[in-house]
């Protein structure tokens, strides 16, 4: 098999030296959207399982993964199982994808494949309706049983007579939205989780980097615009509250993908981001983060008509 190479996704001059925080930064998302090695570590495993591996040292960092994975996991439970298996089916599409297309762009081969890998489990859910039932339990008493654990580790620290009742009640609710939303942010840890992925094995198994592009470059077929647009169908006509709960997980998803691609713009036509400009953004997200989101979001959603980048780099080629 040829090397893979995934045309598009290596880094602009100067950039290549700033990957590793990329890589961070979606290792962050994971942490926040859904805390799982699995994510990382399965998909990892697959690639090296179909595509060459020329520098030894990648099992290694197989090696370390798994352990990382399996050897410090002391009571797994069912959800961890379900996440196993979720990790699997994400990461055998995947590495299906890039096995037979290579060439395609990462963003496109992981959105592929989270997308393949929702409709086979949405299929398995229509025909067996109660294990979805049991998964929407399991995440939903792992939430809230975190939820717990975190309010009491607070009202542990010394010095403190007590939480108030509303910051109590503000938590609860937070773990039931999060628990409400949950595929939503499976999907989007899993699609860092694939990005993460791709880069340790271009930079471990094949000693390459330029599997992350810079994110003035982020972007996306332009026709899943639809797909943001039938969820908020579903949210505003209200059809039922299993549709309602499938429209707002579609919103959340799509929503955080053209908020990432509004981000691209203004730094594309930014020239980049600074490091005062990133302190003033930081600062910016703890004041007004519902203004910035909001605004990058239009940015991002304006794109798909628009296409400013590439007018942009039109008129000055």
């Amino acid at each position: 098999m040829e090397e893979a190479t995934v045309a598009g996704d290596s880094p602009t001059q100067g950039e290549g030296d700033r990957e590793w925080l990329r890589a961070a930064a979606l290792l962050l998302s994971i942490l926040v959207f859904w805390d799982s090695a699995a994510l990382v570590v399965i998909p990892l495993m697959l690639l090296m399982s179909v595509l060459p591996v020329r520098r030894p040292a990648a099992y290694v960092v197989a090696a370390l993964g798994a352990l990382l994975l399996f050897g410090f996991q002391a009571r797994p439970d069912g959800l961890w199982y379900l996440e196993l298996a979720w990790a699997v089916l994400v990461g055998g599409w995947f590495a299906a994808l890039t096995l037979r297309r290579p060439d395609v762009r990462l963003l496109h081969r992981g959105l592929a494949a989270v997308g393949a890998s929702f409709a086979v489990v949405a299929a398995a859910f229509l025909a067996r309706p109660e294990w979805w039932t049991v998964v929407d339990w399991s995440v939903g008493e792992e939430l809230s049983v975190g939820a717990a654990r975190g309010i009491a580790v607070l009202q542990g620290v010394p010095g403190r007579d007590g939480l108030p009742a509303d910051f109590i009640d503000t938590v609860y609710e937070m773990a039931g939205v999060q628990a409400n939303l949950f595929p939503a942010f499976l999907g989007l840890a899993s699609l860092a989780g694939l990005g993460v992925a791709w880069w340790v094995y271009l930079q471990v198994a094949q000693g390459r980097s330029g599997a992350l592009a810079p994110l003035q470059t982020f972007r996306f077929d332009d026709h899943l615009i639809w797909v943001f647009i039938a969820g908020l169908l579903l949210v505003a006509l209200t059809a039922g509250e299993g549709w309602t709960r499938i429209g707002s997980n579609t919103l959340v998803f799509m929503g955080a993908l053209y908020m990432l691609r509004g981000v691209g713009v203004v730094l594309f036509l930014n020239g980049g981001l600074s490091w005062l400009g990133g302190l003033m953004l930081a600062l910016g997200m703890l004041l007004v983060a519902p203004v910035i989101l909001g605004a990058t979001l239009l940015i991002g959603l304006g794109d798909t008509w628009l296409d400013v980048r590439d007018k942009v780099s039109a008129s000055t080629g």
